[in-house]
């Protein structure tokens, strides 16, 4: 009963990857949106400026994720698993947008690409030139394809449908509460940090693939290792530095500096020691984010299969 479970879910990984590499994210009634609402509304009973209000409203939205997966996933269909899988990844909408970006900077139409620009990032598009959108949008494709594609397949591989349904209900919260803003200081720390934690290896994971992607798009492998060394730490996220850092020593560019969101404005730390993001940087951010995102899914699927079999070596083994 369990090897076919775990071989269902290699191949339900396959199947969700495709299905959103073809597909993208649904244009309404998207399922991660319906979270999002349900989490909105919960918030006005939850909401005190405390982390222990915080962590409730957390752990009852994550807990009942959790119990939704282990219904669905009990059945052990590939269907679930590939349902979720597609679910919870955002990697080829992701891109498209960077696509549009390019596009939109390409041809001078810097309104535009302020317009578009809250699809990818909380940045404030009015403080942004030209210049300024590429620099964002470079990091945005390195952080997203960590959290959105990356980690997705990380745990859809090593926890089932339970465990990638619960990364993506905590990386929502995190977007939605998990910021430094008068409102949100204490109330969303559980849901940042517990974010923080589930990113933690699926970063690294993202880092390493990074660097062996990085000649597909003309880069260099050793430029990505190295300022994932040198400059990771110093990015004030523990995770979204190791993606950011790997992506500007792969393009060759220099990410970091001022940073003006809608509350604040950060001054962050140079990644790399390339020059500045050009429009040109766009597409090969692009190809490599795509380039990462295959590999992510090309190890979940690896895992998975391994995982299957050697389970079912462990229970064909003779007792003595």
């Amino acid at each position: 009963m369990f090897a076919p479970t775990c071989h269902g879910r290699a191949a339900g990984i396959a199947a969700g990857y495709l299905a959103d590499l073809l597909l993208g994210d649904p244009r309404r009634g998207h399922p991660v949106a319906g979270f999002g609402t349900v989490a909105a509304r919960l918030e006005r009973l939850t909401y005190a400026d405390s982390r222990r209000a915080g962590l409730r409203h957390t752990g009852l939205l994550l807990s009942g994720l959790w119990l939704l997966g282990m219904l669905a996933g009990r059945r052990g269909r590939i269907w679930v698993t590939a349902a979720a899988t597609f679910t919870t990844l955002g990697g080829t909408s992701l891109n498209r947008v960077g696509g549009q970006m390019a596009d939109l900077l390409a041809a001078g139409d810097i309104d535009g690409a302020r317009r578009l620009l809250p699809s990818l990032c909380g940045r404030d598009p009015a403080a942004l030139d030209a210049a300024g959108i590429a620099r964002a949008t470079v990091e945005s494709l390195a952080e997203n394809t960590s959290d959105a594609q990356v980690a997705p397949m990380f745990w859809a591989a090593v926890a089932g449908v339970p465990g990638v349904l619960v990364y993506r209900g905590a990386n929502t919260l995190d977007a939605m509460i998990g910021h430094r803003s008068p409102r949100y200081e204490r109330f969303g720390w559980a849901a940042a940090r517990f974010d923080d934690l589930l990113n933690y290896i699926p970063a690294r994971l993202t880092g390493i693939l990074v660097a062996a992607c990085a000649p597909a798009v003309d880069g260099s492998a050793t430029a990505a290792l190295r300022a994932w060394r040198n400059d990771a730490a110093r990015h004030p996220s523990p995770n979204a530095g190791v993606a950011e850092a790997s992506f500007a020593g792969a393009l060759g560019v220099r990410l970091g500096g001022p940073t003006q969101y809608a509350h604040r404005l950060e001054i962050r730390p140079t990644l790399g020691d390339g020059r500045i993001p050009e429009v040109a940087d766009l597409d090969r951010a692009v190809r490599l984010s795509r380039a990462v995102q295959a590999g992510s899914a090309l190890v979940a699927v690896v895992v998975s299969a391994l995982s299957a079999a050697c389970r079912t070596g462990r229970r064909a083994s003779p007792r003595w």
